[in-house]
C-alpha cells in the first residue's frame, strides 16, 4: 500500500506529521480516528481529525495536498449521503410519523 506524511492540526496532534495509508483514489481517508488508552483502564478516547486541504491551488489550482484538523465534537456530524427521495431523520424538532392531525380522510 501507498502512504504519504500527513501533517495534523490542532488537539493533541497538533504539529505532527504521521504516514496515512492511501486509499484507491490516491487520497487519505475523510476521517482519522485515533484511539488513546486510558490509564485507569477504562475505554479508550478516541480523537477525531477530518480532512482538510492543505493550501490553496498553485498557478493552476490544483490541490497541493492534504493535512488532518482536529474535530472536538468527535464526528457527532452525520456523513451519510442525503438523496432527495430520502426521509428526513427523526430528530428533536422533526415531526412524528402518521397521518397528520389537520389531514382529512
Amino acid at each position: 500500500m501507498k502512504s504519504e506524511d500527513t501533517p495534523f492540526e490542532g488537539g493533541p496532534m497538533d504539529g505532527r506529521v504521521l504516514p496515512v495509508l492511501l486509499g484507491p483514489t490516491g487520497h487519505p481517508p475523510k476521517t482519522y480516528r485515533i484511539p488513546v488508552p486510558d490509564a485507569a483502564g477504562g475505554p479508550p478516547t478516541v480523537l477525531v481529525y477530518r480532512r482538510v486541504p492543505r493550501g490553496p491551488g498553485g498557478k493552476l489550482g490544483l490541490q497541493r495536498g492534504w493535512k488532518y484538523a482536529y474535530d472536538p465534537e468527535g464526528g457527532k456530524k452525520d456523513t451519510r449521503l442525503k438523496w432527495p427521495w430520502s426521509k428526513p431523520d427523526a430528530g428533536p424538532g422533526a415531526a412524528p410519523e402518521g397521518p397528520r392531525p389537520d389531514a382529512t380522510p
